[in-house]
């Protein structure tokens, strides 16, 4: 009998076709918007499934193992990995797989939008011209901040931070001083010896950029105490997971001005807006789309085929996440 996964949403044929050559067949879920848990048990209940490719707004937990005992692997469409409960999935030996590295380019060049949109003040101005505001040349009007010379503070360098400080380094000219559990090499290199504790970075960096793995250690990492203790004409950046910021506490802090601006692409609550973000004038606001990119998306469907692949045919995977 030839393997056969569920994939809970449709992905790129870059993936498919791997799968199509291997002999493996596959059920992909119908919807565009991410299924709900009840779904996702409903699908995996019709046939004895070797394997799943998951999502990271897909709930795996210990219901959905229960679904399909025949599952050996989940190989999740996403760098991230917290949508999984991986505790459970030990206890059963299953497999988890992530796509690490497929979109470390795409989510610094998109930190560095942000950035730059914040500094720039390029949403203001759209905004500005969009309500007719616009009466002619004016050199007071909308002044920015230059990134050259101002100290951004990454906590968190893996490969995209890592990248982060590599363009605001050579490109723009700006002192990077970094918090990680770890003194980065490749980083040090180019900035020198620029490690410090998360406290002094938020105290210290004119601009603040999120690049954290959600984890019980990380959760509301940005909480009250710690906007406060950033630069009142700080920037904060948060391209990383969502509940990495305690979402109430940046409303209050950006309607008090205890900060200037912030920039998310993640939410506490996703797909879910914490009451008042949409109502503050001093944010950007996009909808999770740093890696949206179809070279990215391209990359990740492969990687997850390849470590479907991997476990059905040697049992071994590929990039485990744990």
């Amino acid at each position: 009998m030839s393997k056969q996964i569920y994939i809970t949403r449709n992905i790129p044929e870059t993936g498919l076709k791997l799968l199509r050559e291997k002999g493996i067949a596959f059920d992909i879920g119908k919807s565009k918007l991410s299924p709900t848990k009840k779904e996702i048990i409903k699908a995996l209940k019709k046939k004895p499934y070797d394997g799943v490719i998951s999502f990271l707004t897909d709930k795996i937990d210990k219901e959905v193992f229960e679904a399909c005992p025949t599952a050996k692997v989940y190989a999740n469409f996403s760098v991230g990995f917290d949508n999984v409960d991986i505790d459970e999935a030990k206890k059963r030996n299953i497999c988890v797989s992530n796509t690490p590295g497929t979109a470390s380019n795409a989510v610094a060049e998109f930190t560095i939008s942000l950035i730059l949109t914040l500094t720039t003040r390029i949403d203001e101005g759209d905004r500005f011209m969009r309500k007719g505001k616009y009466k002619g040349w004016d050199p007071n009007l909308l002044i920015g901040t230059d990134l050259k010379g101002k100290t951004v503070g990454l906590i968190g360098v893996g490969q995209i931070g890592t990248e982060v400080a590599k363009i605001l380094h050579f490109g723009f000219g700006s002192n990077v001083i970094y918090s990680d559990i770890a003194p980065n090499p490749v980083l040090e290199q180019i900035t020198g010896p620029t490690r410090k504790e998360t406290a002094e970075v938020l105290r210290e960096a004119d601009i603040v950029s999120l690049h954290v793995p959600l984890l019980p250690s990380t959760h509301h990492l940005i909480n009250k105490e710690a906007l406060a203790s950033m630069k009142k004409n700080a920037f904060l950046i948060n391209t990383s997971r969502g509940a990495v910021i305690d979402e109430k506490a940046l409303v209050y802090a950006l309607r008090n001005n205890v900060i200037r601006a912030a920039a998310i692409d993640v939410y506490e609550f996703e797909p879910k807006l914490t009451k008042g973000l949409t109502k503050l004038s001093n944010i950007v606001l996009t909808p999770h789309i740093a890696s949206a990119r179809q070279s990215v998306r391209d990359l990740m469907s492969e990687v997850a085929a390849k470590n479907i692949i991997s476990v059905l045919e040697t049992g071994k995977v590929i990039n485990s996440v744990f």
